[in-house]
């Protein structure tokens, strides 16, 4: 057998495999608001120790990263794999020249940013060339918040705090509006996207983790990419770590440290919630977040195809 036919052969197979998964994300949603096929419950399967990835790291923009991660995509259902190339994840884009010169090169056709006003005030995006500027701003992630840190006297305080910032991804209507509205451009958009909040952690993790639940890949591996954040901002997190702890001690340092980087239990937090009101992630996302069954299966077809 030539290296064509078989090449051809494995782009009809996953095209057939793409055309099942989006037909059964279309006859779950027309039929019934439940649990689609593809949505798997949390389980011990995961893709272990982070591995090295092929996107390039970025030196001014550290958790910039592909929302597939490496070895060709994670695993997602029906055999397909989550495509790279197709979305970014990241923290606000104050890149510098030699980091803007990588992102302009990828082609991005549009920035999504989930920051508040006061957010982008104090780091302004460097916008990639020729990408559209879309605002979906979410108050809840954002930790500027005065009121919130000055509140806080233990670091179990602060990691309730974060857990509450999950729970409130699916509570809270206006937050749900926002995301319901960037989902449907997700769909609409061609090219390659990039979506980001401050720290490309909570809000952007949140995001990441239903774009990954919606085609299928395990829970295990949608947290294992969660907590990579703490592998990507490593540096940045210490360091703002040292300089709290000279500045007003050890003891608040480790009050804050939970706010700086991720746990699981706060994701699991947001699973939790959504399962208790909405059962499956597709049902937060048809009735949660108002998408249409098209929206999503063509969505899914983008995020796999």
């Amino acid at each position: 057998m030539s290296r064509t036919v078989l090449l051809a052969g494995r782009r009809s197979a996953r095209l057939a495999a793409t055309v099942t998964l989006s037909a059964a994300l279309l006859f779950t949603g027309s039929a019934t608001v439940g649990a689609a096929p593809f949505d798997l419950p949390t389980g011990s399967a995961g893709i272990g120790a982070p591995t090295v990835v092929e996107t390039p790291r970025l030196s001014s923009v550290d958790n910039f990263r592909d929302l597939a991660g490496s070895g060709g995509g994670y695993p997602a259902a029906f055999g397909l794999r989550v495509q790279p190339g197709v979305f970014y994840r990241s923290n606000a884009l104050t890149s510098n020249d030699e980091d803007a010169a990588v992102l302009d090169s990828l082609g991005i056709s549009a920035v999504y940013d989930l920051r508040t006003d006061g957010e982008i005030a104090d780091a302004p995006d460097r916008i990639p060339a020729g990408a559209a500027y879309i605002r979906h701003p979410l108050l809840s992630g954002n930790l500027s918040s005065t009121s919130i840190l000055a509140s806080l006297r233990t670091p179990e305080a602060a990691r309730a705090v974060m857990q509450d910032i999950n729970r409130a991804f699916v509570t809270d209507p206006e937050i749900r509006a926002e995301l319901g509205a960037m989902f449907t451009e997700f769909a609409r958009t061609d090219g390659p996207q990039l979506f980001h909040c401050t720290a490309g952690k909570d809000r952007t993790g949140w995001t990441a983790a239903l774009l990954l639940s919606l085609v299928g890949v395990d829970r295990e591996t949608v947290y294992t990419d969660y907590l990579l954040s703490n592998e990507y901002s490593g540096d940045h997190i210490r360091a703002t770590l040292a300089a709290l702890a000279e500045s007003r001690g050890p003891e608040v340092a480790a009050i804050y440290a939970p706010l700086l980087g991720v746990e699981r239990s706060y994701l699991e937090a947001g699973f939790t919630q959504l399962e208790q009101d909405y059962g499956t992630v597709h049902n937060y996302l048809i009735t949660g977040l108002g998408l249409s069954p098209q929206t999503v299966a063509a969505l899914s077809a983008k995020l796999v195809g």
